[in-house]
């Protein structure tokens, strides 16, 4: 069996760039496919500005980034993605939008043994592989943000996915990748966001009650308990409108009190205040 030297990813916004970077730095051809002629020029232009970020910081050299940059390809046209060996959902949180993304890319693949991933946070696996008329070699592989930089990768298999492809995506996430595989049931939030996200909600619902300011409970996460970056600052980072749709994603689910999303989350993004992606949130950016 031929392995994945091949990379397809579908949507070029922070995750998807991200994972495009991570691809092509591990020597894979990478077509990455956005919704318009514009908004491929502007996943081409973050691509190369985070790959110049990490030369100006001596992570890469000169000539390593020319040679990444040569092996991806952003395009609008998803047909280009007919020769994948494996391809990379990374579109926004909708589940529509990727139901529509799995059944069209389960019919364009040429390749039988492809695989088609999801990098959702909270949309069942499985119902994306019954769409795709490929369940079997279809799974959950959740990168973290920014990509480049964090290691871990949960792998998502569903009730349909096959032994076989949970195998090849374990050895191709650590060994071609050299990132930490973690393995997932097909629910919910995943390990990471079940446990992130009732914390990120919990600090929304303590700035919205008054409690403290979003700086003083940042900083008494930081200072206190010892975390890089305080949960307010966090939800910027991640995007308001991603933990809003993980949070009611994760509330259908499982219908406890805890997942689901306060009223000034749902009053933040429907102002558009999204965090870093739209220059405000609870913090200027």
């Amino acid at each position: 069996m031929a392995g994945i030297d091949r990379l397809g990813v579908v949507g070029g916004g922070l995750m998807g760039s991200g994972i495009t970077e991570v691809g092509a730095r591990a020597g894979l051809h990478v077509v990455t496919v956005e919704v318009s002629d514009d908004a491929a020029k502007r996943a081409a232009e973050r691509i190369e500005a985070s790959l110049r970020k990490a030369e100006s910081r001596g992570k890469i050299t000169p000539e390593e980034v020319e040679a990444t940059l040569d092996r991806i390809v952003v395009t609008a046209d998803l047909d280009a993605l007919a020769d994948r060996r494996l391809v990379v959902e990374a579109a926004s949180e909708d589940e529509q939008t990727k139901l529509d993304l799995f059944r069209n890319l389960g019919a364009l693949l040429k390749d039988d043994e492809a695989i088609l991933a999801s990098n959702t946070s909270s949309i069942p696996i499985v119902k994306l592989g019954a769409v795709s008329g490929r369940a079997d070699r279809v799974m959950g592989v959740h990168f973290f943000n920014p990509a480049p930089v964090m290691k871990l990768v949960e792998l998502i298999p569903s009730l349909t996915t096959s032994g076989d492809t949970l195998e090849r995506m374990k050895s191709f996430v650590s060994e071609e990748l050299g990132k930490q595989p973690i393995e997932a049931t097909d629910r919910a939030g995943f390990v990471v966001n079940s446990l992130l996200v009732p914390y990120i909600l919990s600090a929304i619902r303590m700035y919205e009650a008054g409690y403290a300011s979003a700086q003083d409970i940042d900083s008494g996460m930081v200072l206190g308990c010892g975390h890089p970056m305080g949960p307010l600052a966090l939800a910027d980072l991640i995007g308001l409108d991603t933990v809003r749709a993980i949070g009611v994603s994760m509330y259908e689910e499982f219908k406890e009190p805890l997942y689901s999303p306060p009223p000034l989350l749902d009053r933040m993004v429907d102002a558009g205040l999204l965090g870093s992606k739209s220059g405000h949130g609870f913090y200027p950016h």
